[in-house]
């Protein structure tokens, strides 16, 4: 079927971009991602997914990428409690 379509200057790139990348025609690209857009989604209902595990020596919710900051906040706390017991 032929017909005329207005795309959105943002769409239109994505569309130009996709072409680009996978070295495909405008029609077809766009007619892929049509499917794929209204088709739903692509997993199964009820799959299961397995997310892998691993053991940590942290607690949880300490982020080991801010433990200097951590740190220093207890650096900060301790030298307060120290000035107020100063007579």
């Amino acid at each position: 079927m032929r017909t005329t379509v207005t795309l959105d200057p943002d769409t239109e790139r994505l569309i130009k971009a996709e072409v680009a990348r996978r070295h495909l025609s405008f029609k077809r690209v766009l007619n892929d991602a049509i499917r794929r857009g209204l088709s739903g989604p692509t997993a199964a209902v009820g799959e299961s997914l397995e997310v892998a595990c691993f053991e940590s020596g942290y607690q949880p919710g300490i982020d080991r990428l801010r433990l200097q900051q951590l740190a220093d906040e207890m650096e900060v706390e301790q030298a307060a409690a120290q000035v107020v017991q100063r007579p």
